[in-house]
């Protein structure tokens, strides 16, 4: 059964949540005197610093994604000379008996262009080894072991690029998995971070207060701004009224 991938804790973007946690470390920084009262010393905030970094340097899935497609690329060319070295030998086969007969029947390429990767390739492999039983019968048609090789061949790099995908989308979802992890991990201390800076100011500074607040996204963060700007509007209107 393929494990499940882990769920991420935030829902804004990786590259916002690392620039979040910078700030609140410079934040920290300046009121590292207040933090240290309740045991959040410099040491804790340089591990969360160094965390940060490693996540930073994490590839996205966009470079993942990029990766998987370049040897998925592959595995289409391959996929398609191996289809070329088959159709060369069952030309020869319907030239022989025709693609009607039960000998031609026999090699299994019936649809060969809606075949799965699996069955394409276990095509070739009985392409070849039916040709190679019947190589007596076909040598007037041109059927011998240098284009039965081909077949092979094809197979096998056909093949090899089969696994150098597969392996490359298990590195995609190992990556992502990692990814997921590691942001939870900055992302829990960032909030731990932050409700020491909203109870060190909730009382005494408005604004440094606002400095440890998450937003969950900037559009909610441009909604709160807007509304502050309103308010501190309206009362600047009251007092010139007065």
């Amino acid at each position: 059964m393929k494990k499940q991938t882990g769920h991420r804790q935030y829902n804004f973007p990786d590259a916002d949540l690392y620039v979040m946690c910078k700030e609140s470390i410079k934040n920290a920084l300046r009121d590292i005197k207040e933090f240290e009262s309740y045991g959040y010393d410099k040491g804790r905030l340089k591990g969360f610093s160094n965390n940060c970094e490693k996540f930073r340097k994490l590839p996205d899935d966009d470079e993942m994604v990029g990766d998987q497609m370049i040897v998925t690329e592959k595995k289409y060319d391959a996929a398609e000379k191996l289809k070329t070295a088959i159709r060369s030998i069952m030309t020869r086969v319907a030239i022989k008996y025709g693609n009607r007969s039960g000998r031609y029947r026999k090699f299994g390429t019936a649809k060969m262009g809606d075949m799965t990767d699996a069955q394409l390739l276990f095509c070739g492999r009985r392409v070849a080894r039916v040709a190679y039983a019947q190589i007596d019968f076909l040598d007037d048609v041109g059927i011998n072991e240098k284009n039965i090789t081909r077949v092979t061949d094809a197979c096998k790099r056909f093949e090899n690029a089969l696994n150098i995908q597969q392996d490359k989308v298990a590195d995609r979802d190992i990556s992502v998995e990692h990814r997921i992890v590691q942001g939870n991990k900055i992302y829990q201390e960032l909030i731990v971070l932050c409700n020491i800076g909203k109870d060190i100011w909730a009382e005494s500074d408005p604004v440094k207060y606002e400095q440890y607040t998450i937003y969950e996204s900037n559009n909610e963060q441009k909604k709160i701004a807007k509304a502050r700007k309103d308010k501190e509007e309206a009362e600047k209107k009251k007092k010139t009224e007065k």
